[in-house]
C-alpha cells in the first residue's frame, strides 16, 4: 500500500515538473481555501494550499505587480524589510495568519548572516553552563527555549535538518565527570524534545568512532569523550523554502528589491510603506503597508534612521568565521566540540554536505556586504582543531573560508548597553515600524511570531487566526521520509550529452539522488524529471553531486536570479569548494541564460560579479601571503 501511494504522488510530481519545465512559474489549480473543503481547521487548509502537488510559485513579475498594487487606499497589512531566516519566518507567520504580506530583499534571500552560520540547530550549551555558574534564570530560559525550537525547526523540514552527535573530547578524569554531569543536564533540560541521549565513550571506543581524534598530544593522554547530540541544518536552503512557502501561501516576496526610503503619513508621525528599487532592473515603487517589519539582521540600524535619523544604535556586530577542509577531517556523521580553546572559546568541527566545517570565531568587526575572513582567524580555527587530532591540519587543504555577522543587539529601551544580549530584541522606536533582531537561527519560527504579535498590536491588524508555524512543515517536507532517494534511483536517468552532441542515459546514482532528496525534499522528483526530460543530467563540478538541471529548477521555481544565488544559496557549491563553484560558473550562467533570456553582456556581468564574490571566499588559491602574513 506504501508503494502505491509513492508512485501515485510520484506521478503527481512528474506532472507538475512538466508543466514548469514548459510554462514557468504558473499555478495550475487555483488557490486552495477552507470552504473548498468543507469545515477544516485554518492549519489544514494552509497545509493544503502549500503542499498541493500541483502548485508552484508566483513568477517574480506576479510577486512585483503584487507590491506595486498596494496603494495608500489599500495597503498591505505588513510589509517586511529583510528576506534573511527571521524576515522569511515573518512574512509566512503572517500569511499564515491570513494577513496580506509582502516581502523585500536587497539582495538575495539568504544573501548575508543567515548562509554563515555554524549550521547547527542548537539549544546552547555554553548558556547552560553559564545559567548553573552564574545561576541566571535568563540564561536557562534561553536554554529550554532553544532546544523547544530545535526539535520544531527538525520536524518542520525534516529534508533539510537532522540530529548530529557531537563529540566532546576529555583528558584528565575531572573533565569526564564534569562534561558526562552538564551534558546529562543538558539531556534533562531538553525533557520531551530531547533527540537522543548522551553517553561516555571510552578513549579506544571514541577513537574506533573518529578516527582522527588524538590519544596523545602536549603531554596528556585521552581519557574518553562525552557524545552529546544537537541539530544540523542546510541553513540557505532551509531559507530559500521558508522563502517559497511563503509565496505559496500568499504572500509577496522579492528578492534583489531594495527599501531606499520610508514612507510616512501626512503629519510625518507613522510609517506607512516604503519606497523600493528592483536592483535587477533599475525600476522604483512605492509600496504601501500598515506595519513595516525591520529584520535585516546586522544592517537594521540603517533601516531604522531612515525613519529617524537619530535613532540610537543597537546592533553591536560580531564576526564568525568558518573554514571547509576535506571530508578525511571528520567522519561522517559524528561532529567534534573543543570546548575550550586557548582563549577559552569554542571550536566545532562538523561533517556536513561530505565536507568538514570547522569554526567559529567571536571578534569585533564592521557592517558589511561582503565581509571577509582576515588570516589570523582562519589559523586560529587551524591551529584549535589541530591540538585534538593525529593529522597534520594544513592551511591547503582549506577548500573555501567565509565571515559572517552576528546581529549581537542591545535593547534600545534598556537603561545602559553594558550587556549585550543573546536572545532576540522586538521594539517599535517609531510608530509604525516594528524592528525585530538578534537571536539566532534555531530560534527563528519564535522570533518571527513576537515580531507579528508586535506589528498586529501596532497596526490593530485582524488576524483570521493565531499562529500555526510551529507545527508547519515547509515546501518538500510533508510526506518526505529519509529513503525517499530510493524512489529517485528507481525511477530516473540522468539524460546527458556525450562528445559528439549524442543523447546518453545516466543512472540516477545513489549520490545525486540522496543529494536531491536532501535539498528539495519531495520536490526532487521535478528536479530529476528536468534532468531526464531535458538533457540536463551532468554534474556541475567533479566530486560533487550538484545537477545542471538543479539550476534550470531553481530559475523556474526558486527565484534564482544570479549567478551568484545559484552557487552560494541554491547549490552550498561556494561554501563547499570555491576553486570547484568558480569552475562550474561558465555552466551555471550558460544555464541561467537561457531561462532568464540573458543577452551577452548580462552573462558578462554575471561572470564578473560572480568571480568578485569568490574572491571573498578564502580557499588555500586565494589567499594572499606576504612574508608570511595575510594581506
Amino acid at each position: 500500500m506504501k508503494s502505491t501511494t509513492r508512485l501515485r504522488r510520484l506521478g503527481t510530481a512528474v506532472g507538475a515538473a512538466v508543466a514548469v519545465a514548459y510554462g514557468g512559474s504558473i499555478i495550475l489549480q487555483p488557490p486552495i481555501s477552507a470552504c473548498d473543503h468543507g469545515d477544516v481547521s485554518p492549519l489544514a487548509a494552509i497545509r493544503r494550499k502549500i503542499h498541493d502537488p500541483y502548485a508552484v510559485v508566483p513568477s517574480r513579475d506576479v510577486q512585483q505587480s503584487s507590491l506595486i498594487g498596494a496603494s495608500a487606499a489599500n495597503p498591505l497589512d505588513i510589509l517586511v524589510v529583510g528576506g534573511g531566516a527571521t524576515g522569511t519566518g515573518v512574512a509566512l507567520d503572517a500569511v499564515t495568519r491570513g494577513l496580506r504580506v509582502g516581502l523585500v530583499e536587497r539582495e538575495d534571500f539568504s544573501s548575508g548572516t543567515s548562509s554563515r552560520s555554524t549550521k547547527l540547530i542548537h539549544g546552547g550549551v555554553r548558556y547552560l553552563e553559564k545559567a548553573v555558574f552564574n545561576l541566571d534564570y535568563g540564561q536557562l530560559k534561553l536554554v529550554f527555549h532553544a532546544l523547544e525550537e530545535r526539535k520544531q525547526v527538525i520536524d518542520n523540514a525534516p529534508h533539510l535538518c537532522h540530529a548530529l552527535p557531537c563529540m566532546t573530547p576529555c583528558f584528565d578524569w575531572f573533565e569526564v565527570v564534569y562534561y558526562w554531569a552538564g551534558l546529562k543536564m543538558y539531556d534533562l533540560v531538553a525533557g520531551a524534545r530531547l533527540l537522543h541521549l548522551s553517553r561516555y565513550y571510552s578513549a579506544k571506543e571514541s577513537v574506533a568512532l573518529f578516527p582522527t581524534l588524538a590519544r596523545e598530544g602536549k603531554g596528556r593522554s585521552l581519557r574518553g569523550t562525552v557524545v552529546y547530540y544537537d541539530g544540523q541544518m542546510n541553513d540557505s536552503r532551509l531559507n530559500v523554502g521558508l522563502a517559497c512557502t511563503a509565496a505559496l501561501a500568499g504572500a509577496a516576496v522579492l528578492n534583489h528589491a531594495e527599501v531606499v526610503s520610508l514612507l510616512k503619513d501626512d503629519v510625518g508621525e507613522r510609517i506607512i510603506g516604503a519606497r523600493i528599487r528592483d536592483n535587477l532592473s533599475g525600476k522604483e515603487f512605492d509600496t504601501y503597508a500598515k506595519v513595516v517589519v525591520n529584520a535585516t539582521g546586522p544592517f537594521c540600524d540603517s533601516v531604522r534612521k531612515l525613519a529617524d535619523n537619530d535613532a540610537r544604535t543597537i546592533i553591536c556586530p560580531s564576526s564568525g568565521v568558518h573554514i571547509v577542509l576535506p571530508d578525511y577531517y571528520s567522519p561522517e556523521g559524528m561532529g567534534l566540540i573543543v570546548p575550550k580553546t586557548k582563549d577559552g572559546r569554542v571550536v566545532f568541527m562538523l561533517p556536513w554536505l561530505g565536507r568538514t566545517v570547522a569554526g567559529t570565531t567571536d571578534s569585533n568587526t564592521s557592517i558589511t556586504l561582503l565581509p571577509e575572513p582576515h588570516e589570523d582567524e582562519i589559523q586560529f580555527i587551524l591551529d584549535a582543531i589541530s591540538d585534538y587530532l593525529n593529522v597534520k591540519v594544513r592551511r591547503a587543504d582549506v577548500l573555501s573560508a567565509w565571515s559572517g555577522i552576528r546581529p549581537l543587539a542591545t535593547d534600545p529601551s534598556a537603561k545602559n548597553t553594558e550587556s549585550i544580549s543573546r536572545d532576540h530584541v522586538v521594539c517599535e522606536d517609531y510608530p509604525g515600524l516594528v524592528t525585530i533582531t538578534g537571536g539566532k537561527w534555531t530560534t527563528y519560527r519564535s522570533m518571527a511570531e513576537d515580531a507579528v504579535n508586535a506589528a498586529i498590536k501596532s497596526g490593530k491588524l485582524n488576524a483570521t487566526n493565531g499562529c500555526v508555524t510551529s507545527n508547519l512543515r515547509l515546501l518538500g517536507g510533508e510526506g518526505w521520509d529519509p529513503a525517499y532517494f530510493t524512489v529517485l534511483a528507481q525511477q530516473y536517468t540522468r539524460m546527458k550529452r556525450s562528445y559528439r552532441c549524442k543523447i546518453v542515459p545516466g543512472i540516477m546514482d545513489t549520490a545525486s539522488a540522496k543529494h536531491l532528496s536532501h535539498a528539495y525534499g519531495t520536490l526532487a522528483e521535478r528536479v530529476a524529471a528536468i534532468a531526464q526530460n531535458e538533457n540536463l543530467g551532468k554534474r556541475l563540478a567533479h566530486g560533487y553531486p550538484f545537477l545542471e538541471a538543479e539550476v534550470a529548477y531553481c530559475a523556474r521555481n526558486e527565484y534564482c536570479e544570479s549567478a551568484v544565488d545559484f552557487i552560494a544559496r541554491r547549490s552550498r557549491l561556494a561554501f563547499l569548494d570555491t576553486d570547484a563553484a568558480g569552475r562550474a560558473l561558465p555552466r551555471v550562467i550558460e544555464i541561467l541564460a537561457a531561462e532568464h533570456k540573458w543577452d551577452k553582456s548580462r552573462q558578462k556581468d554575471e561572470m564578473k560579479k560572480a568571480k568578485e564574490f569568490l574572491e571573498t571566499f578564502k580557499s588555500s588559491k586565494n589567499a594572499q601571503f606576504h612574508d608570511g602574513k595575510h594581506n
